[in-house]
């Protein structure tokens, strides 16, 4: 069976742009800036925790941030302005479960910290430089 001389012209017009298309996507990804990309937007804006916002309690040096999934929540202290490293805390306890706890001196924020928590109540507690808050049991 003979070739047809127009399926072969055909191909051999669309053979540079089969190579040249995903050449020039990769190469725009690369150099174009897009949303999301590294260096845009602030700090605040990306979340160190999955799932969606459950609650933020806010306090007098900074602000405690619940995020909760359907097994897991998840819990972050954030200080109200970048300074120079303090001590901070993060506690998050599942109903009938051992609090889990994590302080240190950090500069921004402290956690994140994670527990499962699937039809459970949680009590959570945040402290920046001293100043916190706590709450009783939440999220059931």
């Amino acid at each position: 069976m003979a070739t047809d001389d127009t399926t072969t012209a055909r191909r051999g017009r669309w053979a540079p742009a089969r190579v040249l298309v995903p050449f020039l996507t990769a190469l725009a990804l690369l150099l174009l800036p897009f949303p999301g990309g590294p260096g845009a937007g602030t700090a605040d804006a990306v979340s160190v925790c999955q799932g969606r916002p459950a609650r933020t309690i806010a306090f007098s040096t900074g602000e405690l941030r619940l995020y909760r999934t359907r097994q897991y929540v998840c819990a972050v202290t954030v200080a109200k302005g970048p300074a120079s490293r303090r001590v901070m805390s993060v506690s998050l306890q599942p109903r009938g479960g051992r609090p889990a706890v994590r302080t240190g001196r950090f500069d921004r924020q402290a956690g994140p910290l994670t527990v499962h928590a699937l039809h459970r109540c949680v009590r959570a507690s945040g402290a920046v430089a001293g100043k916190g808050t706590s709450t009783g049991w939440i999220l059931c």
